[in-house]
């Protein structure tokens, strides 16, 4: 299993810049927040609605 995430990795370095790997980084850890905030935000208002029932 190391041996083809080693692969993986040489290949993705081959093929990508570091320009790009760190724009693929930062969009994805935008994505994981935004969705995390609308999971949390949800979460709340459900609370708050079951509870006044």
């Amino acid at each position: 299993m190391k041996n083809l995430q080693l692969a993986l990795l040489g290949f993705a370095i081959m093929l990508l810049s570091s320009c790009e790997v760190v724009g693929g980084i930062f969009k994805a850890g935008v994505w994981t927040g935004i969705i995390a905030v609308a999971v949390v935000v949800f979460l709340i208002i459900f609370l708050i609605s079951r509870g006044r029932k």
